[in-house]
């Protein structure tokens, strides 16, 4: 992060009450199951307002899960899934960003850490724009997708239904609508 922090580097707050992170996985795989965390929090540079250059750490409190169920929430942060008394956070490191397409988009490679073990992801990630507030701050919008495999970062609880397929599928669909705002230059 220090090329970009000592050349030109805008900071970037993350507006928490305009920004989530949320999931949905197959449940019986007749339906789905969504879920958000609450608490997270990112530290993000660009060169100027380029965002295809934005360095990128966010961490999430795996125990701000929310399912709509307490019972499940406590299951999740269990060691069956996130096994919250060995590993608190879920962390993503960005590696790389493409350019944007004619639509705006990019493609998001970094380093997703669950459980103690770290993987490559890639998201999809969809410029909103950039505007001033009228209390004359600079915003910018984000709505990032991806899926990803649980199995990959060994989380594999799960049980065969009786009338065949599983209980829970592997592919977990990520949708997160990130707000910034410009925290200015250092």
């Amino acid at each position: 992060m220090e090329k970009t922090k000592a050349l030109n580097a805008t900071k970037w707050s993350v507006d928490q009450a305009h920004s989530t992170i949320e999931f949905k996985i197959r449940h019986l795989m007749i339906s789905h199951i969504k879920g958000s965390f609450k608490t997270f929090d990112a530290s993000i540079y660009t060169t100027g307002k380029d965002f295809s250059t934005a360095e990128i750490d966010l961490w999430i409190d795996v125990a701000s899960i929310n399912t709509g169920d307490v019972t499940r929430d406590h299951h999740l942060i269990s060691s069956d899934f996130f096994d919250i008394e060995n590993h608190k956070q879920i962390s993503f490191t960005s590696t790389t960003i493409s350019k944007p397409d004619a639509d705006g988009n990019h493609e998001l490679w970094g380093e997703l850490t669950m459980r103690g073990i770290t993987q490559n992801a890639k998201m999809n990630v969809q410029y909103g724009g950039l505007i001033k507030d009228p209390w004359g701050n600079e915003r910018a919008g984000f709505t990032v997708t991806g899926i990803i495999k649980r199995s990959d970062w060994g989380i594999i609880f799960n049980s065969t239904l009786e009338a065949g397929g599983m209980m829970l599928g592997d592919d977990v669909n990520i949708t997160c609508d990130i707000e910034l705002v410009n925290s200015g230059s250092k």
